[in-house]
């Protein structure tokens, strides 16, 4: 089957379609940028599905991710996976970005922990880390910088995410050195459709994935100067 895979949540616009069969992806672009996903994502979906010679009704599912990540990139992408979807009556699921950023370690070796770390800004991090079989040995989360890294420390772990170097340089010092550092800014849209392509469509659902209140936030009524 096909899966159309889509990830506006964190430090890219990308798009890519899988070939379930062949574990193979057809076709599939990715845009490092912090702002714009909403101009750049439809004409990049045309893109790779014109690549891929493939029609909206040829795919089985489309995947999404639904964060940790920005509030206003979360939207964008899941906005669209939706309406996709719903054209061509397709069922939707989501991805968080931490599961997508480890896949690929774990895929490699899941013997030696994988902790995704994504910069929430402020001194924080959104966090989890997974174990043998991808178990989640941490719960996804958001946490400072030194509390995470303090929390991770526990022998030989593997980093990866934006938020991946922030946890190395708070590591104590008298613990074991992460095995390795990889600062991606966002995760392989490929592991987003092979994640999404084994999801259970009743469990993960498209819905964001907030762990914490957006930085913008409503001015309190209260507050609102009178004239």
């Amino acid at each position: 089957m096909y899966v159309l895979a889509i990830d506006t949540a964190l430090g890219a616009c990308s798009a890519a379609v899988l070939d379930t069969e062949a574990d193979a992806i057809v076709s599939g672009d990715s845009l490092l940028m912090e702002r714009g996903h909403a101009e750049a994502l439809i004409p990049l979906v045309e893109q790779v599905m014109a690549a891929a010679g493939l029609d909206f009704e040829h795919l089985a599912r489309i995947a999404v991710t639904i964060g940790p990540g920005s509030f206003t990139g979360l939207r964008v992408g899941l906005s669209a996976a939706r309406g996709f979807g719903l054209t061509a009556n397709r069922p939707v699921v989501g991805v968080t970005t931490l599961a997508a950023l480890a896949a690929p370690y774990l895929a490699q070796d899941d013997a030696v922990p994988v902790v995704s770390a994504i910069d929430a800004r402020h001194g924080h991090v959104y966090l989890q880390m997974f174990g043998v079989g991808a178990r989640t040995l941490i719960a996804a989360r958001v946490t400072s910088v030194r509390e995470a890294a303090r929390s991770v420390a526990i022998g030989a772990v593997r980093l990866v995410g934006s938020g991946a170097q922030l946890v190395a340089d708070a590591w104590p010092p008298s613990e074991q050195e992460p095995l390795s550092v990889d600062d991606a800014a966002a995760a392989d849209v490929a592991w987003v459709a092979r994640l999404g392509a084994v999801a259970d469509p009743e469990a993960a659902e498209p819905r964001p994935l907030y762990l914490r209140a957006p930085d913008a936030k409503p001015q309190d009524k209260a507050r609102i100067a009178r004239r």
